[in-house]
């Protein structure tokens, strides 16, 4: 049966030949679309989950008062590490300090590179389960110990086995090789991590941290990242240090700040970060974007089904000669839906083909656009299988309704010749159309509003001239010797003038913290026209 199911296709098609290659092309255009946002989707809601323990690991977030305002930022004290595993030694597994992720200088044979990597206590490498290509995680628990990604490890030693070489720091620290590591995935908020140092190197680099009178007091210098074990909750452990600062700073100080500590879970990361004061987490940002995404991206799919659906119906007339004959003779109208559904499903696994060429031609400038990585998953066996679902829902989709309608015909109608597609069997079709229209125009109507908006933030008066302004980050070497080098450039006229901040032009910030350090700080300099 489903071999005659198959023959009677190909030969419809074959006989409508221009008729089969719009409807195929036009339902290939949409699924493309939507096979586009389907992977941006899958690697939106991906993200960080190429880590073992993805769903025990969180970060303390900070909360206090500041100008009447509320904010929430990823800065802890050292000491904070001690606290956590001494008071709740049944809830954290590890507790690992970080510096804020930034470049730094590594000087290896007298070649300077400039690479972004952290400062980390031991256990970082066990709690991102790093892939050791060289060497061991406990390679970190050297004072001047450090770890190497594999594509940082290529760039500065070739073919060369780097395991302990000497590197040079931030132009003061001598780290040695301990291991070398897998490049970390890039759906992930560790993607830049090109090298794990000890954090002892960065206290010993740094001993004005330790001397501090209350280490509590304006010392949020590193990123708390924990891991809970097996037995902790989330939410009840981030209740549990909520108040851990208020028997360590002074009482005048609590009661302006009102400082709170919080985990903020990897799990939302990348698409719930907007704090909300005192409850934690708001929907919004990212999440939004993928939602919305996901309406676009389905509206589209559907937008491709109902033009197949209309086409189909359109030429009813046409086919209902052949649904007389083949009632006539005996056949059932379940055998006719089947068919009229077979010849949709071959249509849809046709029209899925020329969508992978299509997509495989957009991928890269989407890429460009959506500043992703994203490849085709041809090794996923869980993509094909959802690939075979979405081609049997849209040929669902697109056929069941053909389907009904072309098989409901009667055939003593047919036969005679006074068969005529009466009014009312136009309705559904033109339901369809307006349907289909009313969403076209939506989306066209968005697409000029989100265009006008970007053109505005785009050509909108920044407040300053940034015609012939750069702005490189400055490394130790450079912060040594910020004054003779801009003297040289000025009396080469290369620049105008130079000067050093500790965040970018557009980033505006007045808080008064602690520095963390030279390597976050920017050059800009006026070149001459």
């Amino acid at each position: 049966m489903i071999k005659s199911y198959l023959k009677t296709a190909f030969r419809y098609m074959a006989r409508n030949k221009v008729y089969t290659f719009i409807n195929i092309a036009g339902l290939s255009v949409g699924m493309a679309v939507a096979t586009l946002i389907g992977l941006w989707l899958q690697d939106e809601l991906a993200y960080n989950k190429g880590f073992d323990h993805y769903h025990r690991i969180a970060e303390v977030i900070r909360q206090f008062n500041y100008n009447s305002i509320r904010i929430s930022l990823p800065g802890s004290p050292y000491v904070l590490r001690d606290e956590l595993l001494t008071k709740y030694s049944d809830d954290f597994k590890y507790v690992v300090r970080s510096t804020f992720s930034s470049d730094h200088q590594m000087v290896f044979n007298n070649k300077n590179y400039l690479k972004k990597g952290n400062y980390m206590d031991p256990e970082a490498a066990e709690m991102l389960s790093l892939h050791m290509l060289r060497g061991t995680r406990a390679g970190l628990q050297q004072p001047s110990g450090i770890l190497l990604s594999a594509s940082v490890a290529s760039a500065i030693f070739g073919n060369e086995d780097p395991l302990n070489k000497t590197l040079q720091i931030d132009g003061t620290a001598n780290a040695r090789v301990a291991g070398v590591y897998e490049d970390l995935p890039v759906n992930s908020d560790f993607r830049d991590l090109s090298f794990i140092a000890s954090i002892e190197l960065y206290l010993a680099m740094t001993p004005d941290i330790k001397m501090a009178a209350n280490p509590w007091l304006y010392q949020d210098r590193f990123v708390a990242y924990v891991q809970l074990t097996d037995q902790a909750d989330m939410e009840k452990t981030s209740l549990k240090i909520r108040d851990i600062r208020k028997a360590k700073i002074p009482a005048t100080n609590y009661k302006i700040d009102k400082p709170i500590d919080f985990l903020h879970p990897m799990a939302k990361w990348h698409l719930y970060s907007d704090f909300e004061s005192n409850t934690g987490y708001k929907v919004r940002e990212k999440i939004e974007y993928v939602r919305l995404l996901g309406v676009i991206g389905f509206f589209v799919l559907l937008l491709a089904c109902i033009n197949f659906i209309n086409l189909s119906t359109a030429r009813s007339e046409k086919r209902a000669r052949e649904v007389g004959i083949r009632k006539t003779i005996g056949s059932l109208r379940l055998q006719l839906m089947n068919q009229f559904l077979l010849e949709s499903l071959l249509a849809v696994a046709f029209a899925f083909l020329l969508s992978v060429i299509w997509t495989l031609i957009a991928l890269p400038s989407f890429n460009s656009i959506a500043a992703k990585h994203i490849a085709f998953p041809w090794n996923s066996l869980s993509f094909w299988a959802e690939c075979i679902l979405f081609i049997l829902l849209t040929g669902l989709i697109s056929g069941l309704y053909p389907a009904l309608c072309l098989s409901a015909f009667r055939p003593v109608k047919v036969l005679k010749g006074t068969f005529r597609a009466g009014p009312l069997a136009a309705i559904p079709r033109k339901v369809l159309v307006v349907f289909q229209f009313t969403v076209s125009v939506a989306l066209i109507i968005c697409t000029i509003v989100i265009y006008s908006q970007i053109q505005f933030a785009y050509h909108r008066p920044l407040g300053y001239d940034r015609d012939g302004l750069i702005m490189i980050n400055m490394t130790a070497d450079i912060d040594k010797n910020f004054r003779a080098i801009g003297d040289e450039l000025k009396r080469s006229r290369t620049i105008l003038n130079m000067a050093a901040s500790q965040n970018s032009t557009p980033i505006i910030m007045s808080m008064t913290t602690a520095s963390t350090g030279k390597a976050g700080t920017q050059i800009r300099m006026q070149i001459w026209p």
